[in-house]
């Protein structure tokens, strides 16, 4: 256990007790040496100035004026500490997030806290910590702090939006209700004014986003379950149809581990295959995972997902004649 570790416990142990302990058990708290904890405790009463007093029956902090104790500044155990790392190694690498600007003065607050925190000679080994982006959709710094500020003080939000299927571009006024980051991008759920329901829109997508006076509508939350759905994707809906698929023996140990679907069903068939079953609506996102895994995976129902798998890879094949 570090020093800046140990103090910290310590500070814990005289802050929780009411009565006085002695050395030996301190010895056996903290995993330390005699000496070690002589010198921990010569460190929190001299240098820290806490309130510790000694008897006969061992070490205690003075409570007769209440005295209320605090260690100075932002003490950490290693857990903590490994778990801020983790943070600051997410931050520093937000470009694969589209949102490095947003995120630079939460970066160097937590650099200055790590600097303060960690023992002497620990060098916070970020660079072993990577985030790796992958397909992702390039989001626009002032794009998404313009809408996260809408989500976040409940106003209102006018918007051009180009939808990607269309290529259409509309201007709409929404009241925003979620920001999910979903596969490396971001979506917003709101609430359109004008049509009285509620869309999802692509971030990347949003033109000139404005917050505006307007309070944002209040919708729901049972509006927005049914919204976001429980079938299959981030366009999901409400599902009316289950896909049933068989993955290979090569690809099951692979494909058990993964996590598709709240309510997947899975087993693994007497042959060694996979079979893994989730409800749906829309079948767009779902045929692209299905066409990721190619001869690892048939489709067995419904009919009409198989023949959309089927035309699929015929128009693959025809690509390379």
């Amino acid at each position: 256990m570090e020093k800046f570790e140990r103090v910290r416990k310590l500070h814990q142990i005289f802050s929780d007790r009411r009565t006085p302990i002695k050395v030996p058990d301190l010895m056996e708290k903290l995993g330390a040496s005699r000496a070690s904890v002589y010198r921990d405790i010569e460190f929190l009463r001299d240098f820290m100035c806490a309130p510790l007093e000694n008897s006969e029956k061992g070490y205690f902090y003075d409570r007769s004026q209440e005295n209320t104790f605090e260690l100075p500044g932002v003490w950490m155990n290693a857990d903590e500490l490994n778990a801020l790392l983790a943070v600051q190694a997410m931050l520093s690498q937000s470009q694969s997030m589209g949102l490095s600007d947003i995120f630079k003065p939460l970066n160097r607050k937590i650099n200055e806290i790590l600097t303060a925190a960690a023992p002497s000679k620990t060098k916070p080994a970020v660079d072993r910590l990577r985030v790796l982006p992958h397909q992702t959709r390039l989001t626009d710094d002032v794009v998404f702090r313009t809408v996260a500020t809408a989500v976040l003080s409940r106003r209102q939000l006018s918007i051009t939006y180009s939808a990607r299927s269309t290529m259409e571009r509309t201007t709409r006024e929404v009241s925003p209700q979620l920001l999910t980051y979903y596969r490396d991008s971001w979506y917003l759920d709101a609430w359109d004014v004008k049509k009285k329901g509620m869309r999802r829109f692509s971030v990347d997508r949003i033109v000139n986003p404005k917050v505006l006076d307007q309070a944002a509508t209040e919708v729901d939350q049972s509006v927005l379950d049914q919204h976001a759905g429980t079938g299959y994707g981030i366009f999901s809906g409400k599902p009316n149809q289950i896909a049933t698929m068989v993955f290979s023996k090569r690809a099951a140990e692979w494909v058990s581990d993964q996590f598709w679907h709240r309510d997947q069903q899975t087993r693994t068939l007497p042959d060694g295959r996979f079979e893994l079953k989730l409800p749906y609506s829309s079948e767009h996102e779902l045929l692209q995972d299905i066409l990721s895994h190619s001869d690892d995976v048939e489709v067995i129902s419904p009919i009409s997902l198989r023949e959309q798998v089927k035309i699929r890879l015929q128009l693959a094949l025809a690509s390379y004649k």
